[in-house]
């Protein structure tokens, strides 16, 4: 296990999201506004207040000219939960605030986007880096790229009984490109453990080989982003 200084990336881990510098971009996945209206039980957060706030520390701190939502802004398939309206403008204003442009590359949750949403949206999105391309998983990407970036899987590990999120970074991992999967934004995701996950079980396409990709979990307390072995190696460890 190191710390981030160690691994040689591009990019800045920080709460549930991702900074590229070099594209002034902040990229956040599995935002899922309205899961908490949509569920059969009471959710412990609301999660449009959640993630507006959180987004709002985020942008703060990075200052960053983009914002790019890879997929899964919205929870719904054929309605529009209560509500989300409501936190939907409320997030769109958050960003616009802070000066930044928002864009989207809708999910496989996203089918109510358009109804409710008037900004950019684009299957895939390239970064101003001309490097990385984001896009949100559910299907192989048509762009060639060096690096993706997406969510969908919702990514999580379990260290001594404790369940975190986590982002996998694999070199090479698809057609020899570099892949960021990012784990969901709203809090209210349960996650999926990757640490018995074989490439067959990911949802996403890009995940082929899960036993090369390192999963980083960041320290909600410090900010430390801890990286850890990739997972073929971590599972004879923990």
């Amino acid at each position: 296990m190191t710390d981030d200084t160690a691994v040689d990336v591009p990019f800045s881990i920080r709460d549930r999201a991702v900074l590229f510098p070099a594209a002034e971009t902040l990229v956040l996945a599995d935002i899922h506004l309205g899961k908490a209206a949509a569920s059969s039980v009471e959710a412990p957060i609301d999660d449009g207040s959640d993630a507006v706030e959180r987004l709002r520390g985020l942008l703060a701190d990075a200052e960053p000219t983009t914002v790019v939502v890879a997929g899964d802004l919205l929870h719904s398939f054929s309605r529009v939960p209560r509500g989300v309206e409501r936190d939907l403008e409320r997030f769109v204003e958050t960003v616009d605030a802070a000066g930044a442009d928002l864009i989207v590359t809708p999910g496989n949750h996203d089918t109510m986007l358009e109804n409710v949403f008037s900004g950019a949206t684009v299957g895939e999105y390239r970064l101003d880096d001309g490097e990385t391309v984001v896009c949100h998983g559910h299907e192989r990407p048509e762009a060639a790229a060096e690096r993706y970036v997406v969510g969908h899987d919702h990514p999580a590990l379990s260290i001594e009984g404790r369940k975190l999120p986590c982002f996998l970074y694999g070199p090479a991992c698809y057609d020899g490109a570099d892949v960021l999967v990012l784990p969901a934004f709203t809090r209210l995701a349960a996650g999926s453990t990757v640490n018995g996950m074989a490439g067959r079980d990911f949802q996403t396409p890009l995940v082929r080989t899960a036993d090369a990709f390192h999963p980083a979990v960041r320290d909600d307390s410090s900010g430390e982003v801890l990286w850890f072995p990739p997972l073929g190696e971590l599972r004879r460890l923990l």
